[in-house]
């Protein structure tokens, strides 16, 4: 390196880069990450440029994983070449999720390389067994030894590393797990799949702060970051990508916990919806999209009078701060009393809504439940709402009609300003304004209970 020429240095966890040695990391915080960068003369020739025109490319040709919701989040099943990074918290069920995989894909004639840094090869083998997915093509690594597993990747058409911060690059510093050898052993393995072009999954931990673990450069050498989640009171998990270069970011896998493995969920609409066919006062339904998957969504408030001058507000599944603007719409454009009242609202089932979609049933339910007077049977609340009290249109209706049809709903309320096309026997009832909405909903409630 010429005297002229600053140093730089490079953060081990973050990639930042400055030419200020310094104890601490001033991009990510981290202290004794910085190292100086390779010399002009240690490093690589930059390659030619090409005009895109000129690439040759080719539609990858997928591997399917044999588990359908897996393939779906993955965008269609694994790239080869393509790394995917699969983290969770302990116990959530990655390593059932990929040894079953793996299995499958060996049924299909495929070899495969499952390498473990933290069982034993009875302990694998034991489990595969319970799984059902024992097979001859399905070949078994166990140690924490990255180069010597590596060399069993020749001949195989998919490679399960479980886990990354238990293995062990040669020539690095530091024991399994340091932001070194995290990077190293992703480095690594990337560089091989992308040279045998075979797809390859790593398996992650999650930190208490539910961020993947190790340094977060990590995340940016793999092609997909998937993560696996679920409560611990229940038997659902919930596979969503996080990144995605060959796929969208939205779709949502459900998985359920079972003796003999993880089942995929292929209706979801029922996880989330008891399918009561009594009319309780504070309930209204709705569809809401989590990536293309329509699930039916159960929206439940309760109001109480209070003799405190600050009432509380409290919702789960729902943005308190969303539910705080909508109750002052309720309380300006409806004229629906909320300041005398406590409200809590809730998302049944556990179900966390981010689709604005969901602003209609919501104040709905709340105006049910200051009036004590449930809303209309079979009803369906598709639109979001503004501060002017507009009912406006949602993105995809077709979709969300189409499925309230399947799940034997009557009617649907949404916006005017939408082109609604009929949907098997559901009634549309376009609505322009909040306050058009509700008189809608209780007086054919109304009417029914009259007569």
């Amino acid at each position: 390196m010429r005297r002229d020429e600053p140093v730089r240095y490079v953060c081990a966890d973050c990639g930042h880069m400055t030419t200020t040695r310094t104890g601490r990391c001033p991009s990510c915080g981290a202290w004794g990450t910085l190292d100086a960068e390779a010399g002009p003369a240690a490093r690589p020739r930059g390659a030619a440029a090409r005009v895109v025109s000129a690439v040759d490319v080719r539609p990858p040709q997928r591997l399917s994983t044999g588990i359908g919701e897996l393939d779906r989040v993955l965008g269609g099943g694994l790239v080869p070449g393509g790394v995917v990074l699969l983290g969770g918290q302990p116990g959530i069920g990655k390593s059932t999720l990929l040894l079953q995989a793996a299995g499958r894909v060996a049924e299909s004639g495929a070899s495969v390389l499952y390498i473990s840094g933290e069982e034993s090869e009875a302990q694998v083998a034991l489990r595969a067994a319970r799984l059902g997915v024992a097979s001859d093509r399905l070949l078994l690594c166990c140690g924490n030894e990255l180069e010597g597993a590596l060399r069993n990747m020749k001949d195989a058409s998919f490679v399960v590393l479980d886990s990354v911060q238990a293995m062990r690059a040669e020539g690095e510093a530091g024991w399994p797990g340091t932001p070194n050898q995290v990077r190293a052993v992703a480095q690594r393995l990337v560089d091989a799949a992308r040279a045998d072009r075979v797809p390859a999954v790593l398996v992650g931990h999650i930190t208490k702060d539910g961020r993947l673990a190790g340094p977060m450069l990590l995340e940016h050498m793999v092609d997909t970051v998937l993560i696996f989640s679920g409560e611990g009171y229940s038997s659902y998990r919930m596979l969503r990508a996080a990144k995605n270069r060959y796929g969208s970011t939205d779709e949502l896998g459900v998985f359920e916990m079972r003796e003999d493995g993880l089942t995929a969920i292929e209706d979801k609409s029922g996880l989330y919806w008891n399918r009561s066919d009594t009319a309780v006062s504070g309930v209204a339904m709705t569809i809401a999209l989590e990536g293309t998957t329509p699930l039916a969504a159960e929206l439940q408030t309760l109001a109480g009078p209070t003799v405190f001058p600050y009432p509380r507000r409290t919702a789960r599944g729902i943005e308190l701060n969303r539910f705080q603007l909508l109750t002052a719409v309720v309380e300006k454009r409806c004229g629906l009393p909320c300041s005398g009242h406590d409200l809590y609202m809730n998302v049944a089932g556990g179900l966390s809504i981010q689709d604005p979609s969901a602003d209609l049933a919501a104040c709905a339910a709340l105006a049910s439940a200051l009036r004590d007077a449930p809303l209309r049977t079979g009803s369906c609340w598709l639109g979001e709402v503004g501060l002017a009290g507009e009912v406006r249109p949602v993105t995809r209706l077709g979709v969300r009609l189409r499925e309230a049809a399947r799940l034997g709903f009557s009617c649907a309320v949404v916006s005017s300003r939408e082109r609604a096309e009929r949907a098997g026997g559901l009634e549309i009832v376009p609505v322009s304004h909040l306050d058009e909405a509700l008189a809608l909903g209780f007086s054919v409630r109304e009417k029914e209970t009259s007569i």
